[in-house]
C-alpha cells in the first residue's frame, strides 16, 4: 500500500503570505516609507561590503566612510521609526513626530558631516 499525502496546505496559509497580507493592511505608510528606505539601507551596506571582499578595499578609509554612512543611517532611521510608529505613543509621549524627523535630519547633517571628514 503507499503512503497518501497529506493535502498542501493553501496558499493563504503560508505564514509568510499571512505576514506579508497583515503588514500590508495594518502598516501606516509613513512607516512602509521609513521601512523601504530601511531595506535601501541594508542593500546598500551588503553591496559595498562584497565589492570590499570581492573585488578590492583600496582606498580603504573611502570603505569605511560609506559602511559607517550606511550603518548611521540605519541606526538613524531605525530610531525615527520607532518614534513615529503610533503603538510606541505610550514610549515617546514628549516627542513628536515633526520632532523626531527633525532629529532625524540634524542627526543625519553631523553623522554625514564625520563622515565626509573621515575621507580626507
Amino acid at each position: 500500500m503507499a503512503p497518501t499525502k497529506a493535502p498542501a496546505a493553501p496558499s493563504s496559509q503560508n505564514p509568510v503570505v499571512l505576514l506579508w497580507k497583515a503588514y500590508n493592511q495594518q502598516t501606516p505608510d509613513r512607516l512602509k516609507f521609513i521601512d523601504a528606505f530601511l531595506f535601501f539601507l541594508m542593500l546598500s551596506g551588503i553591496i559595498q561590503f562584497a565589492y570590499c571582499v570581492l573585488v578590492t578595499n583600496y582606498p580603504y578609509n573611502a570603505f569605511l566612510s560609506g559602511f559607517a554612512s550606511t550603518v548611521g543611517q540605519f541606526v538613524l532611521a531605525a530610531s525615527l521609526r520607532s518614534q513615529v510608529n503610533p503603538q510606541n505613543k505610550d514610549e515617546f509621549k514628549e516627542v513628536s513626530p515633526e520632532r523626531a524627523f527633525a532629529d532625524f535630519a540634524l542627526g543625519s547633517i553631523v553623522l554625514h558631516f564625520f563622515v565626509y571628514n573621515f575621507l580626507g
